[in-house]
C-alpha cells in the first residue's frame, strides 16, 4: 500500500485585518520525510497516520504539513502556495493507494469561503474517484455536503479540549486501510442543525454538548458493523455560508449512518439555548475584582481567561492587572516580535520600558506601556509536554521573559497556545508560584487547569472572538436562518 499525506490547517477569524502569509506559514511547515520525523508519536493528526499505516506496513509519501494556528485568513498567495505544492507532489508521486489528508476546516482567504474543500476537489482532480482520499478535520471545522462528496471518508476530533487529535488521524488511517484490505465501501450521511457558539461554549465537558458528544462516541462503539461519527462544533468567527454545528457518519450501511445523524442534528438543535452558558461569563471590571478577591486567600492559581483575544495580544486583562497593582500574576506568551526583539537587545538583567500587545486590530485593546527586568530572552523552542498535541513542536521564536514588579510577562515572536503549563516549565519557572494567571484560551486549557486552577473566570473583553455572537458584523452567515440569530 502506497498512502500519501499532507495538508494545511488553518483556522481563520475573518474580521481580523491581518493576512497569514506564506513565511508565515513555511516557519512551521514540515515537508518530505522531516514530516514523518516532526509528527511521528506526536497527539496531532499526521501522528495519527503515520502510526496506524506503519504499523500496517505500508510505504507512506510525505508531501508537506503547515498548522497557522488560529488567525486571520490565509493570503490567496498563501492558500495556492501550500494547494499546489500538495497537488503537484501528487501529480508526480506515480501510482498511490490512497490519500490521507489533515486540514482544519475553518480556513478562509480574502476570495475564497471554503478553501478546505477546494483543496479536496484539487487533489480529487489530480487522483481521480479510484484512488480512496480521506479527510480528518478539526471539532471547530464549518463543512457542508460539498467536501463530503468529494471525500471517501471524513473523520473530525471528538473533543475539546482536543486530547484525541492523534486518535481521529487514526480513525481515519483505520478506514482508508480497510477500504484497501477488506473492500470496505463507506456510506457518509451529513446533517446541520443550524445551530452556532462561540468557541468558549464549545467545550465538550459543559452539559449539554458533553452528553451529546458522549452519545454519538457510544453509537459508534455499539453498532452492528462499521460506524463512525463526527459531531462538528464550527468555527464561529469565520465569516462563512456553512457556519456551525455540522453532524457526519461514516458507515459500511447508508441506512445505519442516516439514522444517527439525525438524532443527534435534531437534539443539537432541541438543546440549542442550553448550549450558550451565558452566566459563566463576567465583564471585565467584575471579573477582575472577583479575581483579586479571590487570590488573597488562594492556594492554586486563580484563571483568568481572555477568551475573545484571538491572535494572543489583546491587552484589557494586562492592563487592569497592572492598574490595579497586582503581585504573584502572569501574562505568558503576549505576541509581539517589536517589543520581543527591543528587549532582546536590552539583554538579560536590564530594565526596559516598552509599549507591548494590542496590534492586531483596533479591538485588541491597544499597547499598554511596562517598564520591567528581562529575566529571559532568546530563541525558543520545544516539544509540547502537555495532553493537547502532547510532542508536538512549538516554535516561538524571539521570547523574552520580564518581570514587571510582581507580574510576571512574556512575549513571543510567534502566537502560540496557552493551554498547558510549558509556558511556564519551558523557562524555569513554576505555575503554582503564581495566583493569577491570564490565559487566551477557549476551550483547552480545561485539559490542565480544571485540576490545577482553584477558580477559573471567563472574561469577555471587546476583541474579535465574544461569546455574544450577535455582536458581529456577518455578511457571510445567514443570520435570518440560524440560531441565536433566530429563535
Amino acid at each position: 500500500m502506497r498512502i500519501a499525506i499532507g495538508g494545511l490547517a488553518l483556522e481563520s477569524v475573518s474580521f481580523l485585518p491581518l493576512l497569514t502569509e506564506v513565511e508565515d506559514l513555511r516557519a512551521v511547515e514540515a515537508a518530505g520525510p522531516a514530516l514523518l520525523d516532526r509528527f511521528r508519536g506526536t497527539n496531532t493528526l499526521c501522528g495519527g497516520f503515520i502510526e496506524v499505516c506503519e504499523t500496517a506496513g505500508a510505504e507512506l509519501l510525505p508531501i508537506v504539513f503547515a498548522d497557522g494556528g488560529a488567525a486571520g485568513p490565509a493570503s490567496d498567495a498563501a492558500f495556492l502556495h501550500y494547494a499546489d505544492r500538495l497537488c503537484a507532489a501528487l501529480q508526480e508521486a506515480g501510482p498511490l493507494d490512497g490519500v490521507l489528508l489533515a486540514l482544519h476546516g475553518a480556513m478562509t482567504t480574502p476570495t475564497r469561503l471554503d478553501p478546505d474543500r477546494e483543496i479536496v476537489e484539487r487533489v480529487r482532480a489530480v487522483v481521480g474517484r479510484r484512488v480512496p482520499v480521506v479527510v480528518a478535520l478539526d471539532y471547530h471545522a464549518n463543512i457542508d455536503e460539498h467536501l463530503v462528496q468529494l471525500a471517501d471518508g471524513v473523520f473530525g476530533y471528538h473533543y475539546s479540549p482536543h486530547t484525541d487529535i492523534g486518535e481521529t488521524g487514526a480513525r481515519a488511517a483505520r478506514c482508508l486501510l480497510r477500504m484497501l484490505r477488506d473492500g470496505l465501501r463507506p456510506a457518509m450521511a451529513f446533517d446541520k442543525p443550524s445551530v452556532m457558539v462561540p468557541s468558549i461554549f464549545s467545550a465538550t465537558g459543559l452539559a449539554p454538548l458533553s452528553a451529546i458528544v458522549a452519545d454519538s462516541v457510544a453509537m459508534a462503539e455499539e453498532a452492528p458493523g462499521y460506524l463512525d461519527v463526527s459531531v462538528f462544533a464550527g468555527f464561529s468567527y469565520a465569516d462563512v455560508p456553512n457556519c456551525g454545528f455540522s453532524v457526519l457518519a461514516v458507515s459500511d450501511d447508508a441506512a445505519r449512518a442516516r439514522r444517527a445523524v439525525e438524532a443527534l442534528t435534531r437534539r443539537i438543535r432541541r438543546e440549542r439555548r442550553a448550549l450558550l452558558h451565558e452566566g459563566l461569563v463576567l465583564g471585565l471590571e467584575e471579573g477582575v475584582a472577583r479575581a483579586l478577591a479571590l487570590a488573597e486567600t488562594a492556594t492554586r492559581p486563580i484563571l483568568l481567561l481572555e477568551h475573545a483575544d484571538r491572535c494572543n495580544d489583546s491587552t484589557y486583562l494586562l492592563r487592569a492587572l497592572l492598574e490595579r497593582g497586582a503581585k504573584r500574576a502572569a501574562v505568558p506568551y503576549i505576541w509581539d516580535p517589536r517589543a520581543a526583539a527591543e528587549a532582546a537587545r536590552a539583554g538579560v538583567g536590564a530594565v526596559v520600558t516598552l509599549d507591548v500587545g494590542g496590534h492586531s486590530s483596533p479591538r485588541a485593546g491597544g499597547p499598554v506601556r511596562v517598564t520591567g527586568r528581562v529575566l529571559f530572552a532568546g530563541e525558543k523552542a520545544y516539544r509540547t509536554t502537555g495532553p493537547y498535541m502532547n510532542g508536538r513542536l512549538v516554535q516561538l521564536g524571539l521570547a523574552v521573559v520580564l518581570d514587571l514588579g510582581g507580574l510576571m510577562l512574556s512575549l513571543v515572536s510567534r502566537p502560540a497556545l496557552t493551554v498547558d503549563e510549558d509556558m511556564f516549565i519551558q523557562f524555569g519557572l513554576h505555575t503554582l508560584d503564581y495566583r493569577l494567571i491570564v490565559l487566551r484560551s477557549k476551550t483547552h486549557f480545561r485539559a490542565v487547569y480544571e485540576e490545577l486552577a482553584e477558580a477559573i473566570l471567563i472574561i469577555d473583553t471587546p476583541d474579535w472572538g465574544p461569546a455574544d455572537l450577535t455582536t458581529l458584523p456577518y455578511r457571510q452567515v445567514d443570520t435570518g436562518a440560524v440560531f441565536p440569530f433566530t429563535p
